[in-house]
């Protein structure tokens, strides 16, 4: 089989890429020492690299699939095909300005700039994804019309609207305010950083997460798609997994149909006698958040009660219909 080049993300996204890569049962070895790192699964070939360039590379083929953020994605506007949301990594985009800022609002930014004639800098690392979203805000198009910001980074400028410019940040964005920048736009997941910096958020631009990419042409490759399709199936495991628990219970014959009706299970609870005559056995998996409201029910009406926490969870024949629709 053709191996899969595989760009995982250096930096924020490093650790729990690594420990979603270990619940799907691959083991990643060397990454420590190398941006080339092994793995158990010969067919899978690794290269370690910064989350913004992977969209990019992935979109032209160098890599067939990879991890980044959605931010990266809508940023670098790469022609990918996103496959998996992978539910970690979670922050947003929010657009930030000094808690003196007399505005609450990225419109109210705009009208307040404008009406004391004054330029609006705003710094960021997704020149390209601020510039749509103020393009997009109502009061920008009610005072600028369609005329784009400039966006200003050290190989040049583009853009013709001089009162609203966006620069390209390399880092420490939080810290630009007052002396570089009016306002920043930055990712955060808590907020912390931004109130620790004096700064306040005016509004959210995006949501973002880690998502699993891939190049269009390597989905059309029969042996690299049957590939791909085992590693969305993996990771989907991974993710459901942790949605779910697994639980066993004893109960008695008179006592069965009352649990059954209580139980879910991906196709129905499993029922096995015991040795004890008048007995059985149950298992099944029930959403997590389920799981406490069953607890009572379950209490008075079976006994011994285990608990586990599955790793992987895998309702293959949803994997294998997608599969069969994307060779259509």
């Amino acid at each position: 089989m053709t191996k899969i080049l595989f760009a995982i993300p250096k930096g924020s996204l490093e650790k729990a890429t690594f420990d979603f890569l270990e619940k799907a049962f691959v083991k990643i070895y060397g990454r420590e020492r190398s941006y080339r790192p092994t793995s158990n699964d010969p067919d899978l070939k690794f290269k370690i690299l910064r989350p913004q360039e992977i969209p990019i590379y992935v979109g032209d083929g160098l890599y067939d699939v990879g991890i980044t953020g959605l931010d990266w994605v809508q940023e670098t506007g790469a022609d990918v095909k996103v496959l998996l949301n992978l539910e970690f990594g979670a922050a947003k985009l929010l657009m930030a300005v000094p808690k003196t800022t007399n505005a609450n609002s990225s419109n109210e930014l705009l009208k307040l700039y404008n009406s004391s004639k004054k330029i609006l800098r705003v710094s960021t690392e997704y020149p390209s994804m601020v510039s749509r979203y103020l393009l997009g805000l109502s009061e920008y198009k009610r005072l600028y019309q369609e005329e784009e910001p400039i966006i200003i980074t050290p190989w040049g400028k583009k853009g013709s609207n001089k009162w609203v410019q966006v620069y390209l940040s390399f880092g420490a964005t939080e810290a630009k305010p007052p002396e570089e920048a009016d306002a920043i736009a930055d990712i955060s997941e808590t907020g912390t950083t931004l109130e620790q910096n004096g700064l306040k958020p005016i509004d959210m631009i995006v949501r973002s997460q880690a998502v699993l990419i891939a190049n269009k042409l390597a989905l059309q490759n029969q042996g690299k798609r049957e590939k791909i399709y085992d590693i969305i199936a993996l990771f989907r495991g991974v993710i459901e997994s942790s949605k779910k628990l697994h639980i066993f219970l004893n109960v008695k014959e008179d006592n069965l149909q009352a649990v059954l009706s209580l139980l879910p299970g991906l196709k129905g609870p499993t029922i096995s006698n015991l040795s004890k005559p008048g007995w059985y056995a149950v298992n099944t998996i029930v959403d997590r958040s389920e799981y406490i409201k069953l607890l009572p029910k379950l209490r008075k009406i079976a006994q011994g009660l285990v608990v586990h926490e599955p790793q992987l969870i895998m309702p293959l024949e949803d994997i294998a219909k997608e599969e069969e629709g994307a060779q259509v």
